[in-house]
């Protein structure tokens, strides 16, 4: 499915945006790789008095009325070109459950999006017949074609910036956008999915994300695998088997693919519990209030940019090269907002495995952490220092944990020391 470019043109000083066009195409070179034709930000919303709510709303598409939730950000502005999230529901589950945070084991919103969007975003959840993804005949497809249409028409979206993600079914419907609409969604994150709702395409690349148990007896987590190796080779990305943390651990290991065509990152994050999209670290529960995975997959979300050049190059986490018996850490702010921050740090071992880390660094500016999660903080002022909590020491060589924390103060990115033991 091809991105057609919008335009916005500026006729007069009281008219904020008055065009929007198409969408950007990705289009093949003679050697085979794409390449984007790029896309200014806004829809033909902009700019308009929206006619569409937060709330249950219905839709005619292939001739059937169809339901999804919509979700705008408190203090919508029809002059600020928004994300577009969708949620999928899993096999039994419902829309209501994805905006509400569902009912026991799945206790937050869109995975826990919304809240990390802090108000950043429009989130759409649509219904699936029988509760599920059976996308018979494509419909389903369909069905998010006319709901993209519907909402850019009516509210500010920023085109290069739409974005899937589910669970279970909700993860396979997620796959299947990633197969068949690599050109309108930036990037995809599938929890716990398989090959259920298709694959019409499936040979261009897209940023992707794949969370998986390796407990997992509902789907296998070898199938989480196969969805991901696609796009490994879709991406361009240097084929590998990343580790994944061991049976008892109770921890995960996050991995960002090497090689892969600059603005199309391969992530896999393998966590020790089983098939869930909510697993704590140091537990065999789920509790989406304190998961890890609602970080992660922001941050991989949020680290792209608006893509109003040519050549899109959204620049991921860096991955740093690690030393033998060492660690090294990076810091990313994945939310933002007056007077306050949020951000993951990702600890990697070196080329030999790692029983425990100490990561440091000094605030540039009076910075002070207010919650911090999956590490134990000490220092004063301006130094911090963070060690691993008991359940996430250990690292697989070439592996990385993850820790987070909201801060008061300017977000800022500090650089961090990193000592292993």
């Amino acid at each position: 499915m091809s991105k057609q470019s919008r335009l916005i043109g500026a006729v007069a000083a009281a008219v904020i945006l008055v065009l929007a066009m198409g969408r950007a195409a990705l289009s093949s070179d003679a050697g085979g790789a794409a390449t984007s034709a790029g896309a200014l930000a806004a829809t033909a919303g902009c700019g308009k008095t929206p006619t569409l709510r937060s709330g249950t709303q219905s839709i005619q598409t292939s001739g059937k009325n169809r339901s999804y939730i919509l979700r705008l950000p408190d203090g919508y502005r029809n002059d600020t070109p928004y994300r577009l999230i969708f949620g999928f529901h899993w096999l039994g589950g419902t829309a209501a459950e994805v905006d509400s945070g569902g009912t026991s084991g799945y206790p937050w919103s869109f995975y826990g999006l919304r809240q990390m969007s802090n108000n950043g975003a429009i989130f759409v959840a649509p219904q699936g017949f029988n509760n599920g993804w059976a996308n018979n005949n494509g419909e389903d497809i369909t069905f998010v074609d006319d709901l993209i249409r519907l909402i850019e028409a009516d509210l500010c979206v920023d085109t290069s910036q739409l974005f899937a993600t589910g669970f279970s079914y909700g993860g396979a419907m997620s796959f299947s956008l990633a197969c068949s609409r690599a050109t309108v969604f930036r990037a995809v994150a599938v929890f716990s999915g398989a090959q259920l709702s298709g694959c019409s395409g499936g040979t261009q690349p897209i940023a992707y994300m794949g969370l998986h148990g390796i407990g997992d007896t509902v789907l296998n987590i070898a199938q989480g695998r196969a969805l991901r190796d696609r796009f490994v080779r879709n991406n361009g990305c240097t084929a590998q088997n990343p580790p994944e943390p061991s049976s008892g651990s109770r921890s995960h290991i996050v991995t960002a693919y090497s090689g892969c065509r600059a603005g199309y990152p391969v992530v896999w994050a393998a966590f020790d519990n089983g098939h869930t999209p909510g697993p704590v670290d140091g537990t065999y529960a789920d509790n989406g209030a304190t998961t890890w995975t609602k970080t992660e997959v922001w941050a991989f979300f949020s680290q792209f940019g608006s893509s109003p050049s040519t050549s899109p190059t959204p620049s991921p986490t860096p991955t740093p090269t690690p030393g033998t018996g060492a660690c090294t850490a990076t810091m990313q702010t994945v939310n933002s907002w007056p007077g306050g921050f949020q951000s993951a740090v990702t600890v990697r071992a070196g080329d030999s495995a790692v029983g425990g880390w100490t990561v440091g660094w000094t605030w540039p500016d009076g910075q002070a952490i207010s919650s911090l999660w999956n590490g134990v903080r000490s220092g004063s002022g301006a130094e911090v220092s963070v060690r691993n909590e008991s359940y996430n020491g250990s690292i697989a060589a070439g592996g990385t944990t993850t820790f987070g924390f909201t801060a008061n103060g300017a977000a800022a990115t500090p650089t961090l020391s990193c000592e292993a033991s």
